[in-house]
């Protein structure tokens, strides 16, 4: 046995200085040190030994063990710096040539107009509130003057997801859970943003669309103080030659009503294919708030009153930008994004 380990030591000796790469490495590894390796063999034999012999034969395997395992050491050493270098004389960086432009994104249309507004009526101190996008049938429609037997809810088909929860239609709940939690505090100023869903599809409508939901509850507020407001939003948002009408309309929760039309951008109000040679561009609905929203939030309409208005951003961008589809914000077309 202990010839063996004196032939498994020079053979190991012969092959590991001459072996070239990592696999080959590995074999001489498994053939030498092993679970089935040849000192792992000598080693399990050692019970046909006398107890004096054995001894000596594992502290002989275990220097054989080490000599081997030393070898194998700086061979894989050498063979990693070899792998190296040849890596770095096939990746030659020339430092001469020019550098790589990184190109950098911006803020998709969408976003930098809905930041503006916000700007815009957080400078006349409104406060920003968020409200949830699946949202409760009660305060979708119920809490803003529209029950379930309402024909208004014909105007917003939904998706509901249980007969009491849908897709919030519009950022109007926003309002009625403002209300209902602040109920008797006043004045109250405020904007609600965010994402709305209708089942609307074609080139000025989309499932999806962001609104901006605005209101102000204080005593003795007036059709003037709402037209006021618009109007400095409009100059600042459009420019400040902009002017501003209010047509009569209908929505369940603001009474009186009214569409706000602004003078038109492309022709400053004489008239032209744009506007259908109106002079006008309609860009939101607004109104005061019904005595009954009032009531239902917990507010007496006889001591306060307040106006609120609601704005697609996607009209106001369009109008803005003289976008006549919709759909071109959500197609991610580079070509049309990297105007803005």
């Amino acid at each position: 046995m202990f010839d063996q380990l004196q032939k498994i030591r020079q053979q190991a000796g012969e092959l590991i200085p001459v072996v070239m790469d990592r696999q080959k490495l590995n074999e001489i590894r498994v053939r030498f040190l092993g679970k089935k390796g040849e000192v792992t063999r000598v080693l399990r034999s050692m019970g046909q030994l006398s107890p004096e012999e054995r001894p000596r034969l594992g502290k002989k395997a275990n220097e054989i063990r080490d000599y081997i395992e030393n070898l194998l050491e700086q061979k894989l050493a050498l063979i990693l710096a070899r792998e190296k270098e040849e890596h770095l004389q096939q990746e030659t960086l020339d430092v001469t040539l020019p550098g790589r432009n990184i190109i950098l994104g911006h803020r998709h249309p969408l976003t930098q107009i809905m930041n503006e507004i916000k700007e815009i009526f957080l400078g006349m101190g409104f406060e920003i509130v968020e409200g949830p996008e699946v949202e409760l049938d009660y305060y979708n429609f119920e809490a803003l003057n529209i029950p379930k037997d309402h024909p208004a809810r014909d105007m917003q088909d939904s998706f509901y997801i249980t007969p009491e929860i849908l897709l919030r239609t519009h950022t109007s709940p926003v309002q009625a859970r403002v209300y209902e939690a602040r109920v008797p505090e006043i004045p109250v100023r405020i904007i609600a943003p965010g994402k709305v869903y209708r089942r609307d599809d074609d080139a000025t409508h989309s499932p999806m669309f962001q609104q901006v939901e605005g209101f102000l509850i204080d005593r003795q507020v007036s059709l003037a103080d709402l037209k006021g407001t618009l109007l400095a939003f409009v100059r600042q948002m459009f420019g400040p030659d902009r002017e501003i009408r209010l047509r009569p309309s209908f929505f369940p929760f603001t009474e009186p009503s009214a569409e706000v039309d602004v003078s038109c951008i492309m022709c400053n109000g004489v008239g032209c294919r744009t506007c259908s040679h109106t002079g006008w561009l309609e860009i939101l609905g607004s109104g005061m708030v019904h005595p009954r929203v009032l009531e239902i939030a917990g507010y007496d309409p006889e001591q306060v009153s307040g106006f609120a208005f609601g704005m697609g951003v996607e009209r106001i961008a369009m109008l803005k930008y003289g976008i006549d589809d919709l759909r071109l914000f959500f197609e991610n077309d580079l070509r049309f994004l990297k105007q803005f």
